[in-house]
């Protein structure tokens, strides 16, 4: 039986890679393409489920019907008044580097 050089099978792997339009990988490393040449999961994952309406929706799209979302005026009427009890949101900082996050605060305090 008559062994074939090394380099031949390397030659006939090249050619036969771009006669079939493969990659060519030699050394066998790791290159995605596994994962590349998946079909995509996205558009029928969005396909599967029907489209949500909702009222809020609905009065975004048509304003001049002033329609009124019940359930949105009455959360703001409780966060309104939870703010007149002092129980509301704490206010946002107004600059960066506040007085708490000052390193010269840090070392004086530890």
């Amino acid at each position: 039986m008559v062994s074939i050089a090394p380099s031949r099978l390397a030659a006939l792997v090249k050619t036969r890679c771009t006669v079939f339009q493969t990659s060519y990988n030699p050394t066998s490393i790791r290159t995605g393409a596994k994962y590349l040449r998946a079909r995509l999961r996205g558009p029928s994952m969005t396909d599967y489920y029907p489209p949500t309406l909702s009222l809020s929706s609905i009065i975004r799209q048509f304003p001049e019907m002033e329609l009124v979302d019940a359930a949105e005026k009455q959360r703001l009427q409780d966060v309104e008044d939870r703010k007149k009890r002092g129980k509301g949101a704490p206010k946002k900082a107004k600059s960066k580097g506040s007085s708490f996050c000052n390193p010269v605060f840090h070392r004086s305090f530890f």
